[in-house]
């Protein structure tokens, strides 16, 4: 696919685009096409003018995410400032970008007097991805606060869904196919700023304490079945340290996968799966994916690289 056969954008279009620089794992493979819209305009036009046949896939932070090695056919949208901005927009309610880090729109929460959003502070991510993962942590979950979101459907459309179009459940909504969020509002309820940020510290403490936060990781690895810790049941299958490659499950949360150095998304992966196949055996539990796993596999490396350190 050509620059010639693309629409016209005021925005960035970059052939061949390396994704592992953009992704928490700093791994992976490449976009046939990174698409940067400069506005909501442009990212309109852009897809109510491409060949509906050509895959779209939306990349925030990276932090929730698997970039395989054969790298993203079609094009990845990367929505940057112009959709990164976070205001007050009515009584306790804030509206924001889907490009806005949690940190951005829980300390915009803190300084409004708005309580009940700390928990976004957790989130390694942004707007978009928390709509559409119903993302949550520390108790409270974005099912919780949304008002409704905007996004831009793969014919280029907008439209506004209420929160109970998405149909939330566990880390999943019902967002239509192809859809691209591009903005949120998000209601709490009335609060002290130093409450609010004495809540927001505790949970950054919290987090620094239990999780690999300075490690190439992607976050939560695998959604904890009902009634059982997914850290817990990996660990019991004995899978803490355990390594392929470059790849580990780390010592300190046993729910989050680590690139040591050098890994490739193919070994990240096939860890993940051989941890899954471990606690199955173990258990009897089939843990599921939380991190999203995107593009185009390779073959996955021999299992007996697996090990423990």
């Amino acid at each position: 696919m050509s620059l010639a056969e693309l629409p016209k954008v005021r925005g960035k279009l970059t052939p061949n685009a390396p994704l592992a620089p953009l992704v928490w794992f700093k791994s992976g493979g490449m976009a046939e096409w990174l698409f940067e819209p400069a506005d909501l305009a442009d990212l309109q036009q852009f897809l109510g003018e491409l060949d509906p046949v050509v895959p779209v896939m939306a990349l925030g932070l990276g932090s929730n995410l698997i970039v395989r090695d054969g790298g993203v056919p079609g094009v990845v949208v990367r929505l940057g400032k112009a959709f990164a901005k976070v205001a007050k927009s009515a009584e306790l309610t804030l509206d924001c970008g889907a490009g806005a880090s949690g940190i951005l729109v829980s300390s915009t929460a803190r300084d409004a007097g708005i309580a009940g959003l700390e928990f976004l502070r957790s989130i390694p991510g942004t707007v978009g991805g928390f709509v559409r993962m119903n993302g949550g942590a520390y108790g409270g979950e974005v099912k919780d606060i949304l008002v409704d979101c905007d996004v831009v459907l793969r014919d280029g459309s907008l439209q506004t869904l209420p929160v109970t179009d998405l149909h939330y459940t566990y880390r999943h909504s019902d967002l239509p196919d192809g859809a691209i969020v591009v903005a949120a509002r998000f209601k709490g309820r009335p609060g002290e700023p130093a409450a609010i940020q004495a809540e927001m510290d505790r949970i950054a403490a919290s987090r620094e304490a239990s999780q690999p936060l300075r490690s190439k990781t992607g976050g939560s690895t695998f959604k904890n079945p009902q009634g059982h810790k997914a850290w817990q049941l990996v660990d019991e299958a004995g899978c803490r340290g355990l390594t392929l490659g470059g790849a580990q499950v780390s010592e300190k949360h046993t729910n989050f996968l680590l690139n040591t150095g050098n890994a490739t998304s193919t070994e990240i992966e096939a860890l993940g799966e051989e941890v899954r196949r471990r606690v199955r055996d173990k258990s009897g539990v089939e843990l599921e994916w939380e991190i999203q796993r995107v593009g185009t596999r390779v073959k996955a490396p021999d299992e007996e690289g697996v090990g423990n350190k």
